[in-house]
């Protein structure tokens, strides 16, 4: 008679991070620079998706390679939502171009929301922000469904509106709520 080996089942984890500013959405540490292992201990998870060393605020991380690509891939069609620190005052006219796509390397970007929003009351960021006595600055929330190299900047650049500050408070329904600048939490699938 044959033994049957019992079964394994992976066991998949899945994890909230506010990654600070600076910091490089890798697990491989380059000299000088902090990466996700300063801040996120748990060894053989990824990042679901990609934010700028200069970008704050939520990544998904995660074990399960099918739940990585429905939350990095454009057709999860997931929303991503940013609040974004400009330069100057957006115009209406300047939200509507956002709201309807605007170019980036030759072609549109898809439509996304853009409002515009109080200060959201974010920590102070090391370094500060840079200010400027004669420009004034302002806040968006700016939501999207792609996410090319850099779009948030890019797009507000494009409009006129250069970015200063960008941090990711949202992805689908998972957000940084509670989260400090560094934190993070275990989540279960489709739970926040």
């Amino acid at each position: 008679m044959a033994h049957r080996r019992p079964s394994t089942v992976p066991t998949h984890r899945y994890f909230l991070l506010n990654k600070p500013y600076g910091a490089l959405c890798q697990f491989t540490a380059e000299p000088g620079r902090a990466c996700l292992k300063d801040h996120f201990p748990v060894a053989d998870m990824y990042p679901c998706g990609r934010l700028d060393s200069d970008s704050e605020g939520l990544v998904v991380l995660s074990n399960d390679g099918a739940f990585q690509a429905h939350i990095a891939s454009p057709q999860g069609k997931l929303w991503k939502t940013y609040w974004v620190q400009v330069e100057g005052i957006p115009t209406d006219v300047a939200l509507e171009r956002l709201r309807k796509g605007v170019e980036i390397d030759g072609s549109l970007t898809l439509p996304a929301r853009a409002e515009r929003m109080d200060d959201p009351g974010l920590p102070d960021r090391d370094p500060p922000v840079r200010f400027r006595k004669s420009v004034p600055t302002s806040w968006l929330e700016i939501r999207l469904r792609e996410g090319r190299n850099r779009q948030v900047r890019r797009m507000t650049a494009a409009v006129g509106f250069p970015t200063l500050r960008l941090y990711r408070w949202a992805v689908g329904e998972y957000t940084t709520e509670g989260l400090a600048p560094g934190e993070w939490r275990e989540i279960g699938p489709g739970k926040s």
